[in-house]
């Protein structure tokens, strides 16, 4: 089957979901920093919400086209597919609202890209679309937001600059979020509801879910490294003998863990055999940070707990954010996020990358990263990884390519030796 460089499309990047509200803001910045002559278009289930945004646009965006297509409509979704060389889908929860879109992408060998963080979605859609895109030459890339970029492509870029210096391989890794301001999404509560009833519902599920490995392509090569443990409380000079304090569990860590490790084995498991990786957060350094980790490990647990539980779920669904909601345009831009990324080489030299951006984590910083992934893969395509086509993580899937557009953008991404 023909790949898409091979193939006619009627349009770069199409936007599936603009209507909602971090579809309409990855239009807007799509409006402002795609090249001249991008063919975009913006595509949903309602027209009249469609057309509303594109007005609030300005500029060439009044001339986008307006696709409709329902999420079910598998129909509408292979047609939707076969216009584009990219598709960004923001229509979450992605288990719910995901799998005819990526599948309809996958088969006519156009790229996609999304925003999900869900496990189980994600190790499903390896499983029912990699072989199919790797013969297309689609490249299916999940988790282009906050979910999973900088955790994903900070470590290629720590990778990157071990490897130029000939420093070895990366051991013991860990990520600190340094900072971070912002709003909660209600999309993300919303994928966090689903993927717990299902955990509850199957067996199955559950054992994928807790797996540090549920997205490696094939569990029997991992190496045997022991015990992963993805919601850790740390010391600070256990990571790196500069960082002071206790650091908190990460509430993200367990999926970015899982696509970390799937680049590593994408990749021939090039960042290292004994390469083990987490994440965690700064709760400052005060003699209190010990007693502060811990609240937050709790806090956290009682969060999961409590959806789990009917009543208490039903109590926690009126005070927390509901789908589609997010935070006012100050707050966006008032939000901000700088993760940095340390390493312990196979040589004992200690290495950290850094990547940072202002904009709400989740929602302004989000439509950066999605938009730009988009655009690496429809107009950088001679820069792209040689992977080839198949269910990919941002560092496999568009790699260097996803890094220069990030920069450019003003997101920095950065790596040197400690």
């Amino acid at each position: 089957m023909a790949s898409t460089e091979q193939r006619v499309r009627d349009f770069d990047v199409i936007v599936y979901g603009a209507s909602g509200f971090v579809g309409a803001l990855v239009a807007k910045h799509l409006a402002g920093a795609a090249p001249e002559g991008t063919r975009i278009a913006l595509a949903g289930r309602s027209q009249s919400k469609l057309v509303s945004v594109r007005s609030s646009l300005g500029g060439t965006a009044a001339d986008w086209p307006i696709l409709v297509a329902e999420a079910d409509d598998t129909v509408a979704l292979d047609a939707l597919a076969s216009k584009a060389h990219v598709v960004i889908t923001t229509v979450g929860p992605y288990a719910k609202y995901g799998k005819a879109l990526a599948h309809s992408c996958a088969a006519a060998g156009t790229d996609y890209v999304d925003l999900t963080g869900e496990v189980l979605f994600a190790r499903e859609s390896a499983d029912e679309n990699h072989e199919l895109a790797h013969s297309t030459g689609a490249r299916i890339v999940h988790s282009c937001g906050f979910d999973s970029i900088p955790s994903d492509i900070g470590v290629f870029a720590l990778y990157e600059k071990v490897n130029q210096d000939g420093a070895g391989e990366l051991t013991d890794t860990t990520l600190v979020v340094t900072s971070m301001s912002g709003g909660v999404s209600g999309g993300t509560i919303d994928s966090l509801r689903g993927q717990i009833d299902e955990m509850t519902a199957s067996k199955k599920a559950r054992k994928i879910a807790v797996s540090p490995y549920s997205l490696s392509p094939d569990r029997s090569i991992e190496p045997d490294l022991g015990r992963q443990n993805d919601a850790p409380i740390m010391k600070g000079s256990s990571i790196h003998p500069s960082l002071k304090g206790y650091k908190a569990p990460f509430v993200m860590a367990s999926y970015n863990s899982r696509v970390v490790r799937r680049s590593n084995a994408l990749l021939g498991y090039a960042y290292g055999k004994t390469f083990k990786y987490n994440e965690v957060m700064s709760v400052g350094s005060s003699p209190l940070s010990p007693v502060l980790a811990g609240a937050v490990a709790a806090g956290l647990g009682a969060v999961v707990a409590g959806l789990a539980f009917k009543p208490t779920r039903f109590i926690l669904d009126k005070v927390l954010p509901k789908p589609g909601e997010g935070p006012s345009e100050k707050t966006q831009r008032k939000g901000h996020f700088t993760v940095d990324i340390y390493t312990t080489t196979t040589t004992g030299e200690h290495y950290v990358s850094r990547v940072k951006a202002k904009g709400d984590p989740g929602y302004a910083a989000t439509a950066i990263m999605l938009g730009e992934s988009a655009l690496a893969l429809a107009l950088n395509r001679d820069e792209l990884p040689g992977i080839g086509g198949g269910v990919l993580t941002p560092a496999t899937g568009i790699g260097d390519a996803l890094v220069t557009r990030l920069r450019t953008a003003g997101v920095e991404v950065s790596a040197r030796k400690v």
